[in-house]
């Protein structure tokens, strides 16, 4: 997997909303062993998207630097699952 190129984020936390920097990610859901297929989201046009598998809503601002998200604890580090 490409995770230094494309942003993953993950919602173990059960958040409803999740901001994030960037417009294309992967949302894999909660943390191993509990997540779901890493899938790849492209908001496009729009300013939101909802990830298939867990229904996180996300949220993209433009304020946030690409690659990371409110809260920070949303970021997946591979290293660290």
């Amino acid at each position: 997997m490409a995770h230094g190129t494309t942003p993953h984020f993950h919602n173990t936390e059960g958040l409803r909303q999740i901001e994030v920097g960037s417009k294309e990610f992967q949302c894999v859901g909660a943390l191993p062993p509990f997540d779901h297929p890493h899938v790849y989201l492209d908001m496009g046009k729009d300013s939101e998207i909802v990830c298939p598998y867990c229904s996180t809503h996300f949220v993209f601002n433009s304020r946030l630097a690409a690659g990371t998200a409110s809260p920070l604890s949303a970021i997946y580090h591979a290293d660290a699952a």
